[in-house]
């Protein structure tokens, strides 16, 4: 399970609707057609009634008792057994007036336990001969398309019986009308109602307008975008495979943070691009898995994950953090020691071809990493963690009564259909069916043409923004009320990974620890072994070659701080609400620090 399985996942249950009747309140949400069918007030999973059950055995024994009776001969005696429900008329049952013959009334019993047909009423002494009323009628006016489906259902077992490839051959050729692609873009998720700060912010650009207002409503735009940018990529990624997902994740998952970097390097603006780099790390190890840590702890004695991942990612990022420690103390070694020290220029060009070494052992690490989560070890990071129910609240919940009254339901069916209804009778109450997502499989919304499409309109459109953006720093920052470290390390950040912010939280809520922690300690991991490599790189070929892997202390002793602390407590492999108060207020006192931090200036290419 590679880092773009793992997100897709994580979006997809951050998008469904929480268990108990919650509502599911992540801006970010996708809504698509293949949510669990609940009830609108009270999220009650529907049931089959007993009027939709398999015949009584009971019944199936009493029939065949007085068939052998018949044959083999027995006494009279008065009939002492219990009468049958009345029938439910209007619905989907057969209702057999006096002149039907006990043997038909057999034989249809017979055929419907062989049929597994919808339900078979038992005429009770005073009501078989009468009729159906008009409202019930009316009843089964609406029910008559119900009915034939399930018909065709029981006509056609064969669609049951298709394997998990052959299912998803069949979604895949689906064809998806256009309509329904533009609404998926542009209204699939409350957090596009921000896309009307798309062309405002063109607008605001073009009028030549204050640098503040600039940079506010570009800002606000980039989230939404990085938003369907992402959406565009997990649905290439769907139709071709793991593979080709995981290198089109590696391409387009930190798009926004490539997109914002190459535009800052381009205009020489090397203090926002090193800062928001680690920003991003910050916000991701810090502020996401701490939050994800509280909200999904504070109604759980605990919660678990997937032990070796987290040691493999707490190593990986001990990695990381030495490749940015070396070259940053190799850089003040040299230029403090006179005995070492030789010219400005010639350190420079040491501390360049350090550098760039490291990043391209960097991008080695990551291929391997790849390999190890792809191939040699997938197994290791496909078991299930341990799962902890919430604790039991004093105050009754709504939908309880309910609830109550659909399991006790529930029950009897299942009694009278044999078994029918156990399935759901013992669903878990938060909505979960493991057996259900073993077997889950995305369907696509887009077609390979409207994924296209949408991925390069947000990609163009993140590229303008983001080059407006970048461009009203300078006057930003000029004013004196904040400075360019806090902006890059700080805001920045929040631009492209807000969508994965909201997304870990969420799973993290619905007790999914695995998947919060895959989405925000791998995207840390892929921005310090992918993103920094390509930006120096790209320096190097673009000729800045004051784009280097030295960074300033402040920003170094954050990243280390962060790291070691992240490394300390998911090394057991479980957490709880207070250890996301930690990062959480580990993140205010860096984010504090950042605020007062002066501006200093970077060598300029």
């Amino acid at each position: 399970m590679n880092l773009d399985t793992v997100r897709r996942q994580a979006h997809r249950v951050a998008s469904q609707h929480g268990g108990n009747g919650t509502a599911n309140y992540n801006p970010f949400a996708r809504q698509r057609s293949r949510d669990i069918n609940l009830d609108e007030e009270n999220a009650v999973y529907r049931t089959r009634s007993e009027t939709h059950a398999t015949p009584a055995i009971e019944e199936q024994r009493r029939l065949e008792s007085r068939e052998a009776g018949k044959e083999f001969g027995m006494p009279d005696h008065h009939n002492t057994e219990p009468s049958a429900s009345s029938p439910t008329y209007g619905s989907a049952s057969t209702t057999f007036p006096d002149s039907t013959t006990e043997k038909d009334l057999t034989s249809d019993l017979n055929g419907a336990h062989k049929a597994s047909d919808d339900s078979t009423i038992v005429p009770s002494n005073q009501e078989s001969n009468v009729g159906p009323t008009r409202r019930a009628r009316f009843k089964g006016i609406f029910r008559k398309d119900h009915q034939d489906a399930e018909n065709d259902e029981a006509e056609h077992p064969e669609a049951d019986e298709l394997s998990l490839e052959e299912r998803k051959k069949k979604a895949f050729k689906r064809k998806i009308p256009v309509g329904a692609q533009i609404k998926f873009v542009l209204f699939g998720a409350w957090i596009n109602v921000l896309l009307i700060m798309v062309p405002v912010g063109f607008a605001v650009y073009y009028a030549r307008l204050k640098p503040v207002p600039v940079f506010i409503i570009n800002f606000i735009a980039i989230i939404p975008l990085a938003a369907m940018l992402s959406n565009a990529t997990e649905e290439l990624a769907i139709r071709v495979g793991e593979t080709l997902g995981g290198l089109l994740n590696a391409t387009f998952g930190n798009a926004v943070e490539l997109i914002v970097s190459v535009q800052a390097l381009l205009k020489n603006e090397i203090t926002i691009v090193k800062t928001s780099l680690i920003g991003s790390m910050l916000s991701n190890l810090l502020l996401v898995l701490g939050m994800s840590f509280f909200l999904g702890g504070i109604n759980r004695l605990e919660q678990f994950f997937n032990v070796t991942v987290a040691q493999t990612a707490a190593s990986l990022l001990a990695l990381c953090i030495a490749s940015l420690i070396i070259p940053t103390v190799f850089h003040n070694t040299i230029a403090e020691d006179d005995s070492v020290a030789q010219n400005g220029a010639a350190d420079a060009v040491r501390n360049q071809e350090l550098s760039h070494g490291t990043a391209v052992i960097l991008l080695l690490v990551y291929a391997c990493y790849l390999g190890f989560q792809l191939k040699t070890h997938a197994t290791m990071y496909n078991e299930p963690s341990q799962k902890v129910p919430k604790r039991k609240s004093g105050k009754k919940e709504e939908g309880d009564a309910s609830r109550g009254i659909a399991a006790i339901g529930a029950g009897t069916a299942a009694a009278s259909g044999g078994g029918v209804n156990m399935k759901s009778l013992f669903k878990s109450p938060d909505g979960s069916d493991d057996d259900e997502e073993e077997e889950e499989f995305e369907t696509p919304s887009l077609s390979v043409i409207g994924a296209l499409i949408t991925l390069a309109i947000s990609t163009t459109l993140v590229a303008f923004c983001s080059e407006f953006m970048v461009s009203s720093i300078d006057g930003l920052t000029a004013t004196g009320g904040v400075s360019t470290t806090f902006v890059g390390l700080i805001l920045l950040p929040i631009v492209g990974n807000a969508a994965e912010h909201a997304t870990a939280v969420t799973v993290a809520i619905k007790d999914k620890m695995d998947l919060s922690i895959g989405v925000a300690v791998g995207s840390s991991m892929q921005i310090a072994l992918l993103v920094f490599p390509l930006i120096v790189i790209l320096g190097w070929i673009l000729g800045k070659d004051c784009m280097t892997l030295y960074f300033d202390t402040f920003q170094i002793a954050t990243l280390f701080v962060s790291v070691l602390l992240v490394n300390y407590l998911i090394q057991d492999g479980k957490s709880h609400w207070l250890e996301g108060i930690l990062l959480m207020a580990s993140y205010i006192i860096i984010a504090l620090a950042a605020w007062f931090y002066p501006d200093i200036q970077e060598n300029q290419c």
